[in-house]
């Protein structure tokens, strides 16, 4: 069976047990305490904690999962990957173990066939009713069911929280490809017994104190690994020999010219290179950009570290694009956003294989420094440090560095390499550490089971509503009654006030019951369905169970709203004028401005931008009609609507419509018409990252305001000019023109007075076997002083020069030079600069023929000329 016939029968089977089958979620995970989807069960925590009601208690899935917390074992196994598909099916309180693995026997003995006699299944310890179910139920031999600890058989989410035993199945791949020990069993290191499920039997709630508490109901999580399914079926040792891996790595080896299976160095790299371009096309196609931290560094590593492997075999160009090629062909059909943003993740790609390039030549430089000062220090080992800055900085393979060490005689320190990795995987543990079980169970966690499902939210069409105070959260704590002049997070049950989502900042207002009033300076969304006002309560008191009105601040909503519905109808205006390959990344709306991120890969050149304001105002100033509705995913991408890059969707969706040219998904609240807007007025452009622009605008008052405070800037300015202000540009232009005129007249006045003034300077020269002369030049800048020194030398017919000079700005400049005679002779120009440049507060450095420093102590320029005589023994 191939990988994609696994999926679906997969699929198909639990469909028939009952469940639902749900497509996967994105790889951004819903939880702000994951950093990436790892696990099937991710997009169902809420619901296995009762937070969330999905309407049915059984479902299947086939999950595109991605780990990375040791990416180092990655490629140096058939086994283990950065992204992996895995199969799972779920219980929320409805079937238990005796279904789960009733049906796990099931699907793999008649489904699959898999033989039973190559069938091994382990157990927790302590779980004897699972070891009868297996046995007396499901009818496998007592031989075949092992028994482990709690590391190998015992699920915990962390400290406390739900957990229970869980059951593993094992495939025995046969003897010849295991460690050949007599005890060689499941849960053995080798590749022998390779377990392919594992089923979590969700049972109890464990307490601070350890104490195991039965849960009120009994959940099923469990996961197969597609990858490793699909090398048993297919009668392969290694998941890339597999359909859906193999692929991909014959292209691997056409790029590289390597070949599979004939040298084990090779094969890492080409199973690294494999790897890594499916974690790439799909982290890109499910919005995550490389960047230095967070989700971006974990892309950026994972595509560095295959452009490596690449250069390791030999190839120079970039060529992830053909692999990413191949990821989205071969499986397109299974996840079409891949195929949706191919072109994007090609771009993406392109760009940081090409900043990688450079990278790589820094390091080089870096690496050869350091070599070089171990080497003058009379040392033989590389620091161990060093080499893991190269490692993790610029992206050097350790073997790497070895061997060009090697070249030059030195070894590497790799006991403290391997310290500095190891804590470095030990930081990355810890910032993916799963601690949102816990959180789940705070104060708000309880409101929402208070309500028993979600807060009605009814700002689209009205500015106040009369609601219940159905939660009030303080410091961390549910309490049921506020005092004035306290703080904290009132939740009502019904509300018009918009919390933060989306880009768009949360609503602020009033929430009144008589003489109570309680000021919301922010709204916000702690977890999914639930809206809370964060503010002071002036006075009186509100508690729990009270009736209140609520009534957002609709001037400022009003601003929002325009700047809002303008990032669309920019949006828009990017595409037509960049390309269809800008995606909006993320926005920021406020009252008083809006921010736009958008995936771009070179500065927008000033008419460009003017192109885009020219476009947009144009559709503002056409007054095209907002229409926002809500329909479902499925019925919104079959339109064409656009969903944000990166973004996650429910099953229903709220679409906005500006016109006929702008549709996008879009939860926020906009104008009723594009003339509401006034206009926009861009009034900056950067970048913020790797392929990624940012451009903030104004609009309505904030427009107003922005052109109010230019004229009157123009209007100065032409007072100041004694001109029309429609003549300043031109007025400024001549001004700088007649201001270059004049620095190039100050500079070729002071070279030629240096020029006059040579045989001054050469009336101090010694001769230490080449002419040599140490001097202090008045007034000069970097680029003056190196004609000067030039011009001295020739007129000495060769030799040395050492001079320094104090400039206008408050700067110093020295500068060491000296012809083939006198580097031969032991001039040298860059020790000289190192031993002087302190003494000017500068740093510098060079070649032994030539060096250069700047510093800002012009006091210090005499004691820098005299150590250089010191050092050249003139002295």
């Amino acid at each position: 069976m191939k990988a994609a016939e696994i999926r679906e029968s997969y699929l198909s089977f639990f469909e028939g047990k009952g469940c639902h089958r749900l497509p996967s979620s994105s790889l951004i995970p819903d939880d702000p305490s994951l950093l990436l989807t790892s696990a099937g069960m991710v997009q169902f925590k809420p619901v296995f904690l009762g937070l969330r009601d999905l309407g049915f208690t059984r479902a299947t899935t086939c999950q595109k999962c991605a780990r990375t917390t040791d990416i180092d074992i990655i490629g140096t196994t058939g086994r283990h990957h950065s992204f992996f598909e895995m199969l799972g099916n779920f219980s929320f309180g409805d079937y238990f173990k005796s279904e789960a693995c009733a049906w796990a026997y099931e699907y793999s003995t008649q489904v699959l066939k898999l033989d039973i006699n190559r069938l091994w299944f382990s157990i927790y310890e302590d779980d004897d009713e699972a070891e009868a179910i297996w046995r007396d139920e499901v009818g496998v031999p007592q031989d075949r069911i092992v028994r482990m600890g709690a590391k190998d058989n015992f699920w915990s989410a962390g400290p406390t929280g739900p957990c229970g035993p869980c059951s593993e199945l094992y495939y025995d791949q046969g003897p010849e490809v295991g460690c050949g020990s007599a005890d060689c069993a499941p849960g053995c290191d080798c590749d022998r017994f390779l377990e392919y499920w594992n089923l979590v039997f969700m049972q109890y709630d464990r307490a601070e104190d350890g104490t195991l508490t039965p849960l009120p109901k009994q959940n099923i999580d469990t996961g197969m690994g597609l990858e490793r399914v699909a090398a048993i079926m297919q009668g392969v040792h290694s998941n890339f020999e597999t359909d859906s891996l193999r692929g991909i790595m014959q292209c691997a080896e056409e790029i590289t010219g390597a070949t599979y299976g004939v040298d084990e160095k090779t094969d890492t790299s080409l199973r690294i290179i494999t790897d890594h371009a499916r974690a790439v096309t799909f982290l890109i196609s499910d919005g995550v950009l490389p960047s230095n931290e967070g989700r971006g560094y974990v892309l950026r590593r994972i595509l560095r570290r295959a452009v490596r492997h690449g250069r390791l075999l030999g190839v120079e160009k970039p060529f992830l694009q053909l692999l990413i090629d191949q990821v989205v062909t071969r499986m397109g059909d299974a996840y079409p956003e891949v195929v949706e943003h191919h072109d994007l993740v090609r771009r993406i790609v392109a760009s940081e294989e090409e900043r990688f390039g450079a990278t790589l030549r820094q390091g080089l430089v870096f690496l050869g420094e350091a070599i070089d000062d171990t080497k003058s220090g009379g040392g033989s080992v590389l620091d161990g440090i060093m080499a893991f800055a190269l490692h993790d900085t610029y992206g050097f393979p350790y073997e790497l560095t070895v061997e060009i060490a090697a070249e030059a005689g030195l070894e590497v320190d790799k006991a403290t390499f391997d310290v500095e990795m190891a804590a470095q995987r030990d930081r990355a543990r810890a910032a993916v550490k799963d601690d949102s079980w816990s959180a789940f169970g705070h104060a708000f966690g309880e409101v929402a089971k208070l309500i028993g499902g979600e807060v009605e939210f009814v700002g689209y069409g009205a500015d106040a509503a009369d609601a219940v105070v159905v939660g009030i959260v303080v410091d961390g704590a549910t309490v049921e009654r506020l005092e004035a002049g306290a703080s904290g997070d009132i939740v009502l049950n019904t509300t018009p006030f918009y919390g933060e989502q989306g880009g768009q900042v949360g609503d602020q207002g009033l929430i009144a019951l008589g003489d109570a009033r309680f000021t919301v300076s922010d709204t916000r969304i702690p977890m999914r369905g639930l809206i809370s006002h964060a503010g002071t309560l002036e006075g009186g008191a509100l508690a729990v169970g009270d009736k209140v009105h609520a009534a957002i601040d609709v001037e400022r909503r009003e601003r929002i709203r325009r700047n809002h519905t303008a990032t669309h109808i920019l949006h828009w205006a990017l595409r037509k004028v960049l390309g269809e390959h800008v995606h909006q990344s993320g926005s920021f709306v406020t009252p008083d401005r809006l921010r736009f991120d958008f995936t771009h890969f070179e500065a927008p050149d000033a008419d460009q931008l003017s192109r885009i304001e020219r476009l947009a105002n144009a559709k503002i100033m056409e007054n095209h009609p907002v229409r926002n509705y809500e329909t479902s995913l499925v019925t919104a991408r079959e339109m064409g609507v656009t969903a944000l890059f990166g973004e996650k969707y429910g099953e229903i969706v709220r679409v906005l419509e500006v016109g006929n040219f702008s549709k996008e998904l879009c939860g926020g609240t906009h104008v009723g018409r594009s003339s509401e807007i006034g206009m926009v007025k861009i009034i900056s452009e950067g970048s913020v990252g790797a392929n990624l622009r940012r451009i903030e605008a104004v609009t309505s008052f904030g427009a107003l305001e922005y052109v109010y405070t230019e004229e009157a800037l123009i209007t100065e300015a032409a007072t100041t000019l004694k001109c029309r202000p429609a003549e300043v540009s031109e007025k400024v232009a001549g001004l700088a023109r007649r201001l270059k005129e004049t620095e190039s007249a100050l500079a070729e006045a002071k070279r030629l007075r240096g020029s006059s003034d040579l045989e001054k300077y050469l009336a101090g020269r010694v001769d230490i076997g080449y002419p040599l002369v140490v001097t202090d030049v008045p007034d000069m800048d970097m680029a003056a002083l190196r004609d000067f020194v030039d011009a001295l030398r020739q007129h000495m017919g060769g030799g040395a020069v050492v001079a320094a000079s104090g400039n206008q700005g408050g700067g110093a400049v020295l500068i060491a030079a000296g012809d083939v005679k006198a580097v031969s002779a032991g001039f040298d120009a860059a020790a000289i600069i190192r031993e002087a440049a302190p003494f000017i507060a500068g740093r510098g450095g060079g070649k032994p023929a030539m060096a250069q420093a700047g510093g800002d102590d012009v006091a210090g320029i005499g004691a820098a000329l005299a150590s250089a005589r010191r050092l050249l023994g003139v002295e």
